[in-house]
């Protein structure tokens, strides 16, 4: 058993595993296992392993099962205490692994944490996935220290103080092995999009912890799969949103939250029409709350397993505030000028 395994999950990603791998690779320590699981490429990524990183384990999975179930399948044939799910487009830094595992190792409480996310094209300024550690609030909308909606702050060290969050970007998420499994992975259902939020909210009503540990940096593309404005990303993040929202919600939160959220996506249907002129992202809100309707059969069991086995009442990162009220009527840009 290796004590870490670095897993980067690959689908016709050859580009960025050239550019972004060997820094991986260089900075892995002895007791670190690199390991490469593909999501059947059709481009050269499997040559360009082979050729350029022998060293590296290749997991090859039979088709493309999209990021959340593509995990766990690969995960299921790794064998480490510590997983590290990361990107494929993100550049690493030298010993930024340290400073998480020694967190990890002191915190039993701690089931998983992650780095301070930056930019790849602006080292400066936090990146939009993940920032400084993720939170949620009162309706299910994400957003991060150091990023609220599209506005991205420069970094000036202001959230370097380690904090238990919410939720721990997808993009570079260190987990332990033992709590992945128990809580049963990532939801294979969602396929790409808010399957690491839902993961780390069922990972703290069993009681464990999620952390941002910005003493450890790494830089972040973003969007290499699917861009940012693109519909199928708009339609997946709206459809899991909900879906999430439905499975971890308390009994007596859950009708008064999604009554509310049935105004809120109709009105940024609207706004993205009317004000950005874009029809692609109107639509995929639509379908994305018919998709949800049509679908929650399938999450009833997952529901009741998860509301009848929680072992704590509220969760840390998950505030009462309306970020959207927060954001658009307040005019509140930054994390630091919320309400606390």
């Amino acid at each position: 058993m290796s004590k870490v395994a670095i897993v980067i999950l690959n689908w016709n990603g050859a580009t960025m595993l050239r550019r972004f791998l060997p820094s991986v690779v260089a900075h892995a320590a002895e007791d670190t296992e690199v390991i490469v699981a593909d999501n059947a490429s059709t481009d050269d990524s499997l040559e360009l392993l082979e050729k350029e990183f022998p060293q590296v384990r290749t997991i090859l999975l039979d088709r493309n099962w999209g990021f959340a179930e593509g995990y766990n399948k690969a995960l299921a044939k790794v064998d480490a205490q510590y997983y590290v799910l990361l990107n494929s487009d993100v550049e690493v830094t030298a010993h930024w692994l340290t400073p998480l595992v020694a967190f990890m190792d002191e915190h039993g409480e701690a089931a998983a944490c992650q780095p301070k996310l930056l930019a790849a094209a602006d080292h400066g300024k936090y990146e939009y996935a993940g920032a400084c550690g993720g939170l949620l609030d009162r309706y299910g909308y994400p957003y991060c220290r150091g990023r609220l909606f599209d506005t991205v702050e420069t970094d000036h060290g202001q959230y370097d103080t380690p904090e238990q969050v919410l939720w721990a970007t997808g993009a570079c998420l260190v987990i332990r092995s033992e709590d992945y499994h128990a809580v049963g992975g990532l939801d294979g259902r969602f396929f790409a999009h808010n399957e690491e939020i839902d993961l780390c909210w069922r990972l703290q009503l069993q009681g464990r912890q999620v952390w941002c540990i910005p003493e450890s940096k790494v830089y972040h593309v973003g969007g290499g799969t699917l861009p940012k404005g693109n519909a199928r990303k708009t339609f997946l993040n709206f459809r899991n949103n909900l879906t999430m929202l439905y499975k971890n919600l308390p009994d007596e939160e859950l009708r008064p939250v999604m009554r509310m959220r049935w105004w809120l996506d109709y009105l940024a249907a609207f706004q993205t029409l009317i004000l950005n002129g874009n029809v692609a992202d109107f639509k995929a809100i639509f379908k994305a709350r018919r998709a949800f309707k049509k679908w929650i059969p399938q999450f009833e069991e997952s529901r009741k397993e998860i509301q009848s086995h929680r072992k704590v009442a509220n969760v840390v990162g998950r505030s009462a505030i309306s970020i959207v009220w927060q954001y658009y009527a307040r005019g509140r840009k930054r994390y630091s000028d919320l309400p606390r």
